[in-house]
């Protein structure tokens, strides 16, 4: 099951990403989070909090599983999917067949943000209006472009026709909002995650704008058995070109759990 980040839709998961997966052997499972796409909006037109925590919306991949027949899968979960995903192997252990974090957090000690993560942290959250169109699309590249800060290229077409599809499939302005705030209410997981028995890998950039690595390798050290991959010429974005080597160590570590592949 992949788990996408915060205010993401499914087809964020691209089509070519799944497609190594399952190449792996895999059957793969992906869905829209509650407040993007065209799963359920919480809170109202202009609310910024849909009144959820991260574990509650953690559980809706197991609706997802009782949905589909399945008693448990590999879970693989970037930035707030990989802290749902850190939920479900605490409080759903049963359910989890291995872990894969990526570019997640323990918790919300300082020590694990970058400044501009603090600072966005206390700021009072405000209703952002729906925007025509072509505005959300622009929007939305800027924003994606914002958050490449490595040397690979950046492929402007190539944002502009999947921010095209995402609008066009799903627009919610205030779903990264709601999302927000749910995590702003996650409590400390660290602790907490000395107790988690399923395989785990973690990956993150050493270049992520947001999150620290410190994050990934306290994670890392608190989860028994857990591997660690910092990546040199990664940020918080799962860059294209290292798909191929996300997915051998998704694939590596869903091995090491042994038995029947499920997701």
């Amino acid at each position: 099951v992949l788990i996408g980040g915060g205010a993401t839709q499914l087809i964020d998961w691209r089509d070519e990403f799944c497609a190594l997966l399952v190449a792996e052997g895999f059957r793969v499972i992906r869905f829209d989070h509650r407040d993007t796409g065209l799963s359920e909006r919480f809170g109202g037109v202009d609310a910024v909090d849909g009144g959820y925590s991260v574990a509650e919306a953690a559980e809706d991949v197991l609706r997802v599983l009782d949905t589909l027949g399945l008693s448990s899968a590999h879970l693989a979960g970037h930035s707030m999917g990989g802290i749902m995903a850190q939920y479900l192997a605490i409080d759903h252990p049963e359910r989890v067949r291995s872990m894969a974090i990526l570019s997640a957090i323990p918790g919300l000690d300082p020590a694990y943000l970058a400044p501009s993560e603090i600072d966005a942290g206390t700021a009072e959250p405000v209703v952002f209006a729906a925007l025509p169109r072509a505005e959300a699309i622009d929007q939305f590249v800027a924003y994606q472009r914002s958050m490449h800060v490595t040397d690979y290229p950046f492929d402007e077409d190539d944002e502009r026709a999947h921010a095209t599809r995402q609008i066009d499939r799903g627009y919610e302005p205030n779903g990264f909002q709601r999302h927000g705030a749910a995590l702003r209410r996650a409590e400390d997981r660290l602790d907490r995650l000395r107790g988690v028995s399923v395989p785990t890998a973690v990956i993150h950039g050493r270049h992520d704008p947001q999150l620290l690595t410190l994050a990934a390798e306290l994670t890392a050290e608190a989860i028994p058995g857990a591997e660690l991959h910092i990546f040199e010429r990664m940020g918080h974005r799962l860059e294209r070109e290292l798909w191929p080597e996300y997915v051998a160590i998704i694939a590596g570590n869903a091995r090491r759990a042994g038995g029947e592949r499920r997701a």
